[in-house]
């Protein structure tokens, strides 16, 4: 079975901020979607969305009343952290199909399984903005894993800016995606509470350090925001016949066969942001077409929000955590911060 045909969904954006802005680049770049619905409980930015992409939708300030009258077979969302469980609930109960969702999953783990579980029994396709996979970079340093360029990986260096949910997210999925989905196997983590932050009211520690042991052995060193970062975001990979170093958006900044000293990366050229949302939304578009899992699947989401919150339950107890992970029924950086839980 094909990819879906030319304009054959209709997709409703619901947010309209900076990321509803990007999905409404990545929707009209793809060119399959009618824009039916656009929602926000600001109109002005709503509209402020359908001028600049030329969108003739219907604007909304409610999300149940546009699924009632709009009926999608899509939706994006691009709301804060907390809203995303029960908008996934209101678009499965309305018989949405095809989620696209901003990342990271929840902001507490029962939260995030609950999403998995729901996933798992409705079927539906649901996608979580891990973007920079898409990168040209990213997707050539995956290639040349692939290819044996850098031999066995041996061990990984992570780091991103502060917040492990809101940032720490894109490094161990970046991690994941080089390792070939490889789960974790055990976690141990610390932080520092002198300094916090808050992305999307999620409280969060403002330095993260740990070490995360993958099922293959491969171990992986980790710090997230404080000082001293060897790189802001990004990750720096170890293997038998070489290393590289590459920031997020897939900007390689160095890379090193050892039996080779002439050798040079040759990464895709142009802006490694250009183009992505474009991909995030025909991944989810043409996956299930195809029978494959996409590539920003909420199987990889959960498998990354495990050891996140994995790091968190270790900074808690102050012990190494086994995974899978169990018996945690929260967010444990909530009760560190000294915050009620819902």
């Amino acid at each position: 079975m094909g990819p879906m045909a030319e304009h054959s969904v209709r997709m409703a954006i619901v947010g309209c901020g900076g990321r509803g802005r990007e999905f409404a680049k990545g929707v009209v770049a793809d060119g399959r979607c009618e824009v039916v619905a656009l929602v926000d409980p600001a109109r002005d930015r709503a509209e402020a969305v359908a001028k600049e992409f030329g969108l003739r939708s219907g604007v909304y300030a409610d999300l149940e009343a546009m699924l009632k009258t709009e009926r999608p077979d899509a939706v994006c969302l691009a709301l804060w952290t907390r809203l995303h469980l029960p908008a996934i609930e209101r678009c499965l109960d309305a018989g949405v199909r095809t989620i696209l969702c901003e990342k990271p999953m929840a902001e507490t783990w029962p939260k995030c399984r609950r999403i998995g579980d729901l996933a798992e029994r409705s079927g539906a396709t649901i996608t979580f903005c891990h973007q920079r996979r898409f990168a040209p970079g990213n997707r050539y340093l995956r290639r040349l894993l692939r290819d044996g360029v850098f031999g066995e990986v041996l061990r990984l260096d992570l780091y991103s800016p502060p917040h492990l949910l809101d940032c720490g997210t894109h490094t161990v999925d970046q991690a994941l995606s080089f390792l070939g989905e490889i789960p974790g196997k055990w976690v141990l983590g610390g932080c520092d509470l002198s300094k916090t932050v808050n992305y999307f009211d999620v409280p969060a520690e403002g330095t993260a350090v740990g070490v995360v042991v993958f099922e293959n052995g491969v171990r992986a060193q980790l710090q997230f925001g404080g000082p001293d970062l060897d790189l802001w975001g990004g990750v720096r990979l170890h293997g038998t016949r070489g290393f590289f170093e590459v920031l997020w958006d897939g900007e390689i900044q160095r890379a090193v066969v050892y039996d080779d000293p002439s050798w040079k990366p040759e990464p895709p050229e142009g802006d490694p942001r250009e183009d992505v949302m474009r991909h995030v939304v025909a991944d989810a578009l043409d996956a299930p077409a195809k029978g494959e899992e996409p590539e920003l699947s909420w199987q990889k989401a959960l498998r990354a929000a495990e050891i996140l919150f994995a790091l968190y339950e270790s900074m808690r107890r102050r012990e190494r955590v086994e995974l899978p992970l169990t018996n945690v029924n929260d967010n444990p950086m909530f009760e560190l911060l000294g915050l009620e839980q819902d």
